[in-house]
């Protein structure tokens, strides 16, 4: 079949180039639209139910992750100079594009008691515009309204923030860059002047950085993948022309990458992200099993055409399986219900099959135009170091089967003591470095406000007006929120019972004693606001009515418990969540409230752990179709258990290094497996089948076959390793510490892979040998009925 398709391609080779070139340009269109994703809680599956009270929260309340806060530490922030121009940054802030409110010191409002109405009424701490003139005046008031305390500043350690409030609609837009620059710059300008250092953080903040951060990764690493590759091309090579076919391939591949994220309608993720760096790491491979056996079989009967047709013929089963494995390995992916992993699997599935198409059409085209191979072009082939090395390791094979075994036994007894130690836990910046400034000023929020990562707490009354029919539930919440706050890991709650204390100082002559909520007796000032519809109380007192309406539903049957919590991590946080669940089932009774914890935190915490639930799964399932792929190619049990073996040692040896080195089990470590199990499958497929080729061919004993198959087929295994370990190694140079992960676990396991397959992988043939002999049935065990199937090569 395959010299058919070899002498269709050569026959047909300007038409399917051109094809090729026509499809390209228009995949690069396509790829000319592509946009970057803003969103953290495509990870979770629309069908969860912890995504489904997310979305039924985000209706009835709205956005819980569109607020960006400004802070500064300092002791001169009620100096008037610092002060007014303090009052004047909000304001600018206040004038950004997109900005809908600001919450800062300066434009705090306290109420006053009309003497006559008995009414309340908002007035702002500091009248007017900046500047002011009594500014000590304006910091008695505010120190008098405990609730700002723990939200807008902390008296304990001098530090103050300011919360920005941005149309969530356009924080989903490529226009959100240019907002949170512009809040950055007007920050970074007032602490230059005033000598302070400023820190930002929050959810609009934190993803923009990251998807930032994510486009210059991208360019980067593609940027320095080329290079990298090319530069070993020449080395092995030492030809500008296969390079450049080379590196010509992996271009088109890239675009047709690119072209195949907008129109399957996504956009470019953390993930989708390194899936054109990742074509150019495995493209390469292709070329270079493609041109080694151009420039064997040329070396061998110097006719070009004829070197092209049985370069076809003999590596087209060879390229289609590998990278289909390599596709299997990636396209798992697609059947988790992750959206975020659906995406990246599809996608690298897609153009990783793609791309043997690409180089299977392009290298064979491209040098038949092209004048034959010089001396000085296949000299590599006979490389002394490489052939040294070989011959090292086949004597090893044949000489010291029984140590290869006893180590590698020795070697994942170890491993799997390490997997014992390995941890699940993922944080919200966990990919970013300590030193980054996202992770610096987001602990300056943990430190100084327990934190800006988003915790929702909702109350169901199940009945209309149950929140404000009475203070009763509001007591409950207030009882609750007064636990929550004991925790060091959460910061000042807000809700309707902030509202409630604050009207009750006022109304009682603003004493902070009065800061409670009222008894009933108490609270017959507080039911026309209660009772009042959410325009009315507008019209009535603006401030109140935020602090009342924003936290409950418009039926006035639900509550929301607002907090600010520190990224604790997925470990960490349901600890957390199941040591306030008992206290919360003590204050409401469960017969007659529902709540709910929900949230970008408890979203994120899903999200975690169903990516590295569904990564294992996936891992699991691409095993099953990846060795169920070579019993169909090889038609042999004992064949199929090598290959698990030889493919499942390189993975627990990462695994128990992880272990040792205190690597937790995250999305992005957990990727390496089924990444890295999709590519090493591919070197013991290349052997197997040059091996089993090798058999037919010659005639021979298992044992003469694997030693001419180790020769034959070792160079460019440790080419196409070096490869890919140098192309995975790009990676580390990422600020995302997930995306380092990815590179140097990935390259450890390509290089153990590298070793297993040309040490263990002969060496168990051999003992296979050994167990056929005694049989005596060598032949008929390894070609069973396909021997019909065997590749010919036609000369």
């Amino acid at each position: 079949m395959w010299h058919k398709i070899a002498a269709f391609i050569i026959k047909y080779r300007i038409a399917l180039l051109v094809g090729l070139l026509a499809a390209t340009g228009v995949m690069g269109y396509f790829a000319s639209q592509v946009k970057l994703s803003y969103e953290f809680t495509s990870a979770v599956p629309t069908d969860n139910p912890k995504f489904i009270e997310y979305q039924n929260f985000r209706k009835q309340f709205g956005e819980d992750g569109n607020l960006m806060v400004v802070g500064v530490q300092t002791d001169s922030l009620f100096e008037p100079s610092f002060f007014n121009d303090y009052a004047i940054l909000a304001r600018q802030i206040a004038k950004v594009n997109a900005v809908e409110n600001v919450l800062s010191i300066p434009d705090a409002k306290t109420l006053v008691k009309d003497t006559v109405t008995s009414k309340l009424k908002d007035m702002p701490i500091a009248a007017g515009e900046p500047p002011f003139a009594d500014v000590d005046s304006i910091r008695r008031t505010f120190m008098n309204l405990p609730v700002y305390k723990g939200f807008l500043y902390n008296p304990d350690t001098r530090a103050y923030m300011l919360a920005v409030r941005i149309n969530k609609d356009t924080l989903n837009s490529k226009y959100r860059e240019g907002i949170i620059s512009d809040i950055v710059a007007l920050g970074d300008a007032f602490g230059e002047k005033h000598h302070v250092e400023i820190h930002y953080s929050g959810l609009p903040l934190i993803r923009t950085q990251m998807a930032m951060k994510v486009q210059k990764e991208m360019r980067l690493f593609l940027i320095m993948s080329f290079v990298l590759t090319a530069v070993i091309l020449v080395i092995f090579f030492r030809a500008f022309v296969a390079v450049l076919a080379s590196m010509l391939v992996v271009a088109i591949g890239v675009i047709w990458s690119v072209g195949t994220i907008v129109l399957l309608g996504y956009k470019i993720t953390l993930l989708t992200a390194l899936i054109p760096p990742l074509v150019v790491v495995i493209g390469i491979p292709n070329c270079v099993y493609l041109l080694n056996r151009y420039h064997y079989e040329y070396a061998r009967n110097p006719n070009k055409m004829k070197s092209l047709l049985r370069m076809i013929d003999r590596m087209g089963i060879v390229t289609f399986f590998t990278n289909l494995t390599a596709a299997i390995g990636f396209g798992v992916f697609f059947f988790t219900k992750s959206v975020l992993l659906k995406e990246f699997g599809l996608v690298a599935g897609i153009n990783i099959i793609a791309l043997f198409f690409i180089s299977l059409i392009f290298i064979p085209a491209f040098f038949s135009f092209l004048p034959p191979p010089a001396v000085k072009h296949t000299k590599y082939l006979e490389s002394p170091i490489i052939n040294k090395v070989l011959t090292s390791l086949t004597n090893w094979v044949f000489s010291h089967r029984v140590w290869i075994y006893g180590f590698t036994i020795a070697i994942c007894a170890l491993s799997v003591w390490g997997m014992m130690q390995l941890r699940n836990d993922a944080h919200i910046v966990d990919d970013l470095p300590q030193s980054d400034k996202v992770s610096v000023d987001l602990k300056f929020f943990e430190k100084n406000f327990k934190g800006v990562m988003p915790l929702e707490i909702v109350i169901d009354t199940r009945k209309k007006r149950g929140v404000v029919n009475g203070l009763g539930t509001i007591r409950k919440m207030d009882e609750l929120c007064t636990v929550l706050q004991s925790y060091p890991e959460i910061g000042n709650p807000i809700s309707i019972t902030n509202g409630v204390k604050f009207a009750a100082q006022q109304y009682f002559g603003g004493d902070t004693t009065f800061f409670a909520v009222p008894g009933d007796f108490g609270a017959a000032f507080l039911q026309p606001y209660l009772s009042a519809k959410k325009e009315t109380a507008k019209g009535r007192n603006q401030t109140l009515s935020n602090l009342l309406f924003s936290f409950i539903d418009s039926n006035k049957q639900k509550a929301r418990i607002s907090v600010g919590m520190a990224d604790v991590g997925s470990h960490r946080l349901p600890i957390l969540l199941d040591s306030i669940r008992p206290q919360v089932y003590r204050i409401f009774d469960t017969t007659k409230y529902t709540v709910t914890f929900t949230g970008t935190s408890i979203t994120f915490l899903e999200g975690s752990k169903f990516i590295v639930a569904s990564l294992r799964d996936s891992l699991i399932f691409a095993f099953l179709i990846i060795f169920g792929c070579m019993i169909a190619l090889f038609r042999s049990w004992r064949i199929l258990v090598i290959s698990i073996v030889v493919n499942i040692v390189p993975l627990l040896i990462t695994a128990g290094l992880m272990g040792w080195m205190g690597i937790r089990i995250k999305p992005s470590t957990v990727l390496v497996f089924s990444v890295a199990l999709g590519i090493t499958i591919d070197v013991t497929i290349r052997f197997l089948i040059n091996f089993k080729q090798e058999m037919a061919r010659h005639d021979e004993s298992i044992a003469a076959t694997v030693h001419r198959t180790m020769h034959d087929t070792g160079l460019s295994i440790i080419y196409t390793s070096l490869i890919l370990i140098a192309g995975f190694g790009v990676f580390m140079l990422s600020q995302f510490d997930g995306t380092k992960s990815l590179g140097y676990l990935t390259s450890i396991t390509l290089f153990l892979a590298m070793v297993t397959n040309l040490t263990l992988l002969p060496a168990l043939l051999l003992w296979m040998d050994k167990v056929i002999e005694k049989k005596n049935d060598s032949v008929t065990f390894l070609m069973g009925e396909e021997e019909d199937d065997v590749i010919k090569i036609a000369d």
